[in-house]
């Protein structure tokens, strides 16, 4: 059972009753459980596209034109997420549910900005510039699984309500 003062004594849930209606009543959980799996097929993609460049020297516009779809794909998935969380939590960014995968995501949107800055004003090699796209990739591997994470916490938490909601 759940009192007012478990969110104060950190027990609190990843959602309060009233987030979890919103978040299950919002269109913009339909767009992030959509965006999510499609920017991590462009990830893998783009990856395999890079890596085929950095071993074999071949393939450099296959590879630079699919780390900017990535990084588009990054943006919107940005600005959504934002969107989704000030509709469930009351805040675009830094919701305490999500502050650290919220600080985890800002440091993967500078990494693919860096890359589109180096892109754009030629800073660098072409390697160079790629380096800062797999910096970018491996810490939006990180965010991802910290998603992923909280994703199952969602379900072990929907779970347990459930359980208890039935005992009531």
């Amino acid at each position: 059972m759940r009192n007012d003062t478990d969110e104060y004594k950190g027990t609190r849930g990843l959602y309060t009753p009233e987030e979890r209606v919103r978040r299950d009543s919002s269109v913009w959980t339909l767009v992030q459980g959509i965006l999510a799996p499609l920017q991590f097929l462009v990830f893998l993609v783009s990856l395999g596209l890079v890596m085929r460049y950095l071993m074999t020297g071949t393939g450099e516009t296959a590879a630079v034109i699919s780390i900017v779809v990535k990084t588009l794909f990054l943006y919107t998935i940005m600005v959504t997420g934002a969107i989704w969380e000030k509709v469930v939590f009351g805040k675009y960014l830094f919701a305490p549910a999500f502050f650290w995968e919220d600080v985890v995501s800002m440091g993967v949107i500078a990494l693919h900005t860096l890359y589109l800055a180096a892109l754009w004003f030629g800073w660098g090699t072409p390697v160079q510039q790629m380096g800062i796209a797999l910096a970018g990739y491996a810490i939006y591997v990180v965010n991802a699984a910290q998603f992923i994470l909280k994703l199952r916490a969602a379900r072990l938490q929907s779970a347990q309500d459930t359980s208890l909601g039935a005992m009531a």
